[in-house]
């Protein structure tokens, strides 16, 4: 049997990761073995934390996290620039 390409979508189960997941199933191909991990179980949410992922959804692929998912998510000089901590 040939190799096949991981493909790991990690979900919280809202529509826009119901959506990711419709996404990457279509785009799929026969060498694409796609699981779709519930960041509710604290094991998956380890693992997307040792991937750098810091928001759903996001996609793993072969152990990689997927350019578009990498670098999102809050942090903190992001949030204070907007305004979080300045009174008003």
């Amino acid at each position: 049997m040939a190799a096949k390409r991981s493909v790991e979508v990690f979900s919280a189960g809202c529509s826009a990761c119901a959506d990711t997941i419709e996404l990457v199933k279509s785009l799929a191909c026969p060498s694409c073995e796609v699981t779709v991990l519930d960041m509710k179980d604290p094991a998956v949410a380890r693992r997307a934390k040792s991937l750098g992922i810091r928001s759903v959804p996001a996609v793993a692929i072969n152990g990689q996290l997927a350019d578009c998912c990498s670098g999102r998510g809050p942090d903190q000089a992001s949030l204070s620039r907007a305004g979080i901590g300045l009174p008003i």
